[in-house]
């Protein structure tokens, strides 16, 4: 096989358009993104995983190791004892099972720790793609024993790699990289240009969790109390639409209900739908209060054509660039202002939204996939 880069991803996970979830989205946008001339990549998925996938890349198929509910916990005493995590090993081992086939390539291990020490080094250039803060659990001899054949270790924010890099030894800490996510401009930009009717529409796309802040949005607008805007939250807490809602989505549809005629919720929604409800936005908030990594809403909202507010937490600071709007995390009052903002000032709006959907634009996945491409050309 001619795989300049293979991709792994979660035993059990998918390499689908259906939930729109964080990682698949970003193997597929750098897949989707990789230079005229350079080999395709390939991604490791689980057999019995969701039939319909992205066309971007070569999925490479096999069949997951058992699993016991009860594995985590035994993982989790190993590393008092010294030893290695070997259940989540062991899950991770029946996806690189393959790799004596392979041409050599760059393996990518999104959030995939344990996997590192198990690809070879001889013949492959392992390399941990983190998109979230994964090494809390860690001592420092099993990171260095871990991570030590990292070539790299890429973050998808500057606010992430710090916090990894507390983690790390000084070795390591010298390998890590920070490679910020893109979005597929074209994919989400508006059909065609239209104003604003009577109603400021703000939306929310994401997981409803108390982490994501979506309460904090509803008390926004409970504030304002306007007639002249609605709100729109789009999401579960997880990936189907049949799901048994959680005390904070019953909690988060009691206060919704509050608004009245001025806002709806809309369960999980499939990754078409949810494209054409930012196009709708004149809004999009993404009010989370945990260091989220990157928030990958926030340049999908830019490139539909809405203004895009967001938390000052995390790696949204770094997501908005200069184009959206911050607010302090969990300060309903501030974000309130905001939309009031907005909703007063029709030419706010439309250069608050023209100034995001050129930011979009600069960060697509192509300047994704350059960022990529540096880092891995000085490692290979």
């Amino acid at each position: 096989m001619h795989h300049g880069l293979v991709h792994v991803i979660t035993p059990g996970d998918h390499f689908s358009p259906r939930t729109g979830s964080a990682i698949p989205t970003v193997v597929d946008g750098l897949s989707r993104a990789t230079p005229a001339g350079a080999r395709r990549p390939a991604v490791l998925v689980a057999r019995g995983t969701y039939p319909d996938r992205y066309d971007s890349a070569d999925v490479i198929e096999y069949d997951r190791a058992r699993t016991h509910r009860f594995d985590r916990y035994v993982d989790a005493g190993l590393p008092r004892l010294r030893l290695p995590r070997v259940m989540a090993r062991h899950e991770f081992a029946a996806a690189v099972t393959q790799q004596d086939d392979w041409d050599p390539a760059v393996v990518l291990a999104h959030n995939a720790v344990q996997a590192i020490p198990l690809v070879d080094a001889r013949r492959h250039t392992p390399v941990l793609y983190a998109h979230n803060l994964l090494l809390r659990t860690y001592g420092r001899r099993e990171i260095a024993r871990t991570l030590g054949p990292a070539a790299a270790i890429v973050c998808v924010s500057q606010a992430l790699a710090d916090q990894t890099s507390r983690y790390l030894t000084p070795s390591l800490r010298g390998r890590v990289r920070v490679v910020l996510n893109g979005v597929d401009a074209a994919a989400f930009a508006r059909p065609a240009a239209a104003r604003r009717g009577d109603l400021l529409r703000v939306v929310y796309v994401g997981r409803m969790i108390p982490d994501k802040g979506a309460d904090v949005l509803i008390e926004a607008v409970r504030l304002l109390g306007r007639s002249d805007l609605h709100l729109t939250l789009v999401g579960g807490r997880g990936f189907a639409a049949n799901d048994a809602l959680s005390p904070y989505e019953l909690d988060v549809r009691r206060r919704l209900a509050q608004l009245g005629d001025h806002a709806t919720a809309v369960s999980f929604v499939p990754r078409a739908e949810v494209v054409r409800l930012l196009q709708q936005a004149d809004v999009v908030v993404v009010p989370s209060v945990w260091q989220e990594p990157f928030a990958l809403t926030v340049l999908e909202g830019m490139a539909a054509g809405a203004a895009v507010v967001g938390s000052d937490i995390g790696g949204i600071p770094e997501a908005l660039g200069d184009a959206g709007v911050r607010v302090p995390p969990g300060d309903a009052a501030a974000l309130a202002d905001v939309l009031a903002a907005f909703a007063d000032d029709q030419g706010l709006l439309e250069r608050t939204q023209a100034r995001c959907r050129a930011h979009a634009e600069a960060n697509d996945w192509r300047a994704a996939r350059s960022r990529l491409g540096a880092v891995l050309g000085a490692i290979v």
